[in-house]
């Protein structure tokens, strides 16, 4: 245990336990008021060491693939729901064995594996509502060519048996407003099989945690949904919606230089520890920092790979940076964890829970065989 940011290893994921502790509990107020089924999405928030917290508002976990199953089954111990694109061999029987739900991408899939999973799993199928409001390609799916679910166009309504239900996922960090919409397209494209089903999957973006949600319209659409299908049970999976705003980056200068601008290299990397810096891209919000030029000192922040585009952005700092300062890059625990690299051998972030100001939990440190273990 540690007493302030100061003390702690860098670079560093800080979980807020208090600000999970508040998503979840409005989370767990939309199921409470409308009876529906909310999952952690384990591909945007798998922090594990925050499941004996988060089980005791959601009612399990979504994995997309053996490894996230396993783990939402050692470490959650509730509800396994899971989809993939395509399932292996080697691995379905054990996925059919813990998973509650499996849903499959397509019929081929359904065909090849519905005699080992009938009677051992609830089945469904992966539908494309072919509603798009996602503005980024990279995150739409239900883009242009999206491999992701069935079109209406290719869907066998005779080919249906064992099938308890539907899943649809069409959003991406959205309101209520777009689950309006592709919730008009999946009832128009695939209703008249409702009547048949068990349940029903609403799939992940919807971000419910966000300051600007509109969570009454969402109560208002779940309660509509359920009173026209009240056989059905539904459920919801956001990932981002959990680890919202929960937690930040820590990181800290190594050295400044300058070409053409001063530019400060960090102990972390846009590409191996923030990824969607550079393939969204977007630009992380940095703690006590502005646009370039509106404060007096401005720095280019790059990261400590050999990689060339490896750059955070520009920011401008009251005071000028030096050597060890820390850099707080805010909301960084949401999908951003779960996608880092160990890219030049560089250093995973530690992982540290904050139990409240004056207490640094320390859950995971990082070296060189957790690098060297992946290689061979």
């Amino acid at each position: 245990m540690v007493k302030s940011v100061e003390e702690l290893p860098s670079p560093a994921f800080v979980c807020e336990v208090e600000l999970l502790k508040k998503n979840l509990e409005l989370l767990k107020r939309v199921q409470d008021e409308t009876g529906v089924n909310i999952l952690l999405a384990l591909k945007g928030f798998a922090l594990w060491s925050t499941f004996d917290i988060c089980k005791d508002f959601l009612k399990g976990c979504c994995a997309s693939g053996l490894h996230e199953a396993l783990l939402a089954k050692e470490e959650f111990k509730k509800e396994v729901h899971t989809y993939s694109p395509a399932f292996k061999d080697e691995e379905i029987d054990e996925i059919i064995e813990i998973s509650n739900h499996v849903v499959f991408n397509s019929f081929n899939q359904l065909n090849r594996y519905r005699e080992k999973a009938k009677g051992k799993t609830s089945i469904g199928l992966r539908v494309n509502p072919e509603y798009s409001s996602v503005e980024v390609d990279l995150y739409n799916p239900c883009g242009a060519f999206s491999r992701l679910g069935i079109t209406k166009e290719n869907f066998q309504e005779d080919n249906l048996a064992d099938v308890d239900g539907l899943h649809f996922h069409a959003l991406c960090e959205q309101n209520v407003d777009a689950l309006q919409g592709a919730l008009k397209n999946f009832e128009e494209r695939f209703g008249d099989l409702l009547a048949q089903m068990k349940w029903v999957n609403f799939g992940g973006g919807h971000h419910i945690t966000r300051a600007d949600y509109d969570v009454e319209g969402l109560i208002s659409l779940l309660k509509d949904f359920k009173n026209r299908y009240p056989h059905l049970e539904v459920y919801m999976e956001p990932g981002e919606a959990v680890g919202w705003k929960t937690g930040y980056l820590v990181a800290t200068v190594l050295d400044i230089i300058k070409n053409q601008m001063p530019i400060a290299i960090l102990d972390t990397s846009a590409e191996a520890h923030m990824p969607d810096t550079l393939a969204m891209p977007y630009r992380a919000e940095i703690r006590n920092t502005n646009i370039p030029g509106v404060k007096l000192h401005t720095y280019r922040l790059g990261g400590n790979t050999c990689l060339a585009g490896d750059i955070i952005g520009d920011y401008s700092f009251d005071e000028p940076l030096k050597v060890g300062d820390k850099i707080i890059l805010e909301d960084m625990i949401h999908y951003t964890m779960v996608k880092t690299t160990t890219f030049n051998g560089i250093k995973l972030p530690s992982i540290v829970l904050k139990l409240n100001e004056e207490c640094y939990q320390i859950v995971k440190d990082f070296g060189y065989n957790d690098y060297k273990s992946r290689l061979s």
